[in-house]
């Protein structure tokens, strides 16, 4: 069944349809193979590593910003735009908008993926740290 309640839904579903084989499951695997890969580096290199995730994690906004310029650039030259998409009846202009309304959704997913991936590396290393300093 279709349902807009996103990723995090799906998983706990999954997970309690199964409750006998959640500590197996392929997500959380992953997860556990990433969280066990920064357990074996030292602390300076994951803070480094943490630095730069965060850095990642904030400049990925630069995808909305050439995303919402490009209308901008459009409209500098909308005369020459409209001249060349409805000239003579010419159908490019469906062409144009549907090209346009591509990128800007498959720009908005990826966009909000990269900051999903960073923000889950960057919640593993900072619980790691977090309990290296505890101890």
């Amino acid at each position: 069944m279709f349902s807009f309640r996103g990723d995090v839904h799906k998983l706990y579903r999954q997970l309690k349809q199964a409750p006998d084989q959640v500590s197996h499951h392929k997500l959380l695997e992953e997860t556990k193979e990433i969280q066990q890969f920064y357990e074996t580096l030292e602390s300076k290199t994951l803070k480094r590593i943490y630095f730069r995730m965060v850095k990642e994690n904030n400049g990925s906004g630069i995808i909305p910003i050439l995303v919402s310029a490009i209308p901008w650039l459009f409209f500098l030259f909308s005369d020459k735009i409209q001249e060349m998409l409805f000239k003579n009846g010419n159908m490019l202009w469906i062409i144009f908008c549907s090209l346009y309304l591509i990128l800007l959704t498959v720009s908005t997913f990826v966009h909000f993926r990269e900051k999903a991936w960073a923000a889950f590396h960057i919640e593993i290393i900072q619980d790691i740290l977090k309990e290296r300093q505890d101890k």
